[in-house]
């Protein structure tokens, strides 16, 4: 991690896998990348953390080939520390990890950089964003939920907003380059809101699956959107 100017963060768009026909999940990320999507986005769940199961490192690394993008993993899962190994083995370059998740969180998020890959936290709904001050020199990411995680399709939580303001403003104070993410509701009617209170990276599953004219044309509005709002 290293630091700069946080008001000139890149606008970043991830699509998040789980809307996608897992049947031909190689064949989606590919259609991703060429519509334009920035990174991917690995909604990682466990069945226990959340209650849902989603895709394992196995599956992440016979897509890894598909595409040339980067891969970041969200873990919403008990046990991050036995995890995130195999996410960084399968592929991808930024594991996110929960502030709820471990009693040890900056070990946690040191163990990830040591295997190199980048490190990244993760705040639900309902957790301070006080949590995350002490470790912002460490990652390269900070990720707020604006739903409850564990499924998709749901209502963005504008309530989130004083968090993305309140962790960019120490950004800037610190003088890290940090991105702030947001992921949960996010649309073309959304975006504007999270872009305006400071976020710069965009999760979004179903505006971009469920988009009438594609998720070419998805992917380009989100980020229009975002870029007059920034």
């Amino acid at each position: 991690m290293t630091t700069g100017d946080s008001q000139t963060r890149t606008i970043e768009i991830c699509p998040s896998i789980l809307p996608a026909d897992f049947s031909r999940l190689g064949e989606e990320l590919q259609m991703l990348e060429l519509a334009g999507a920035d990174r991917i986005h690995w909604d990682v769940m466990d069945g226990n953390f959340v209650p849902n199961l989603s895709v394992g490192p196995d599956i992440v690394f016979s897509c890894r080939e598909k595409v040339s993008i980067p891969f970041e993993a969200h873990l919403m899962v008990k046990d991050p520390d036995l995890l995130a190994p195999l996410y960084i083995k399968a592929g991808c370059d930024l594991i996110m990890i929960h502030v709820e998740s471990t009693l040890h969180l900056d070990r946690s998020l040191n163990e990830i950089i040591k295997l190199g890959a980048k490190a990244g936290v993760t705040l639900n709904p309902a957790t301070p964003i006080e949590n995350v001050e002490h470790v912002l020199h460490l990652v390269d990411q900070v990720l707020i939920m604006s739903v409850n995680p564990g499924f998709g399709g749901q209502k963005y939580l504008e309530s989130q907003e004083v968090k993305i303001q309140k962790v960019c403003s120490w950004i800037t104070d610190r003088g890290l380059e940090v991105d702030v993410e947001i992921d949960g509701g996010i649309s073309s009617t959304t975006i504007s809101q999270a872009t305006s209170a400071g976020a710069n990276v965009f999760v979004a599953g179903s505006a971009i699956f469920q988009h009438p004219d594609g998720p070419a044309t998805a992917i380009t509005e989100l980020r229009e959107t975002a870029l007059s709002a920034q």
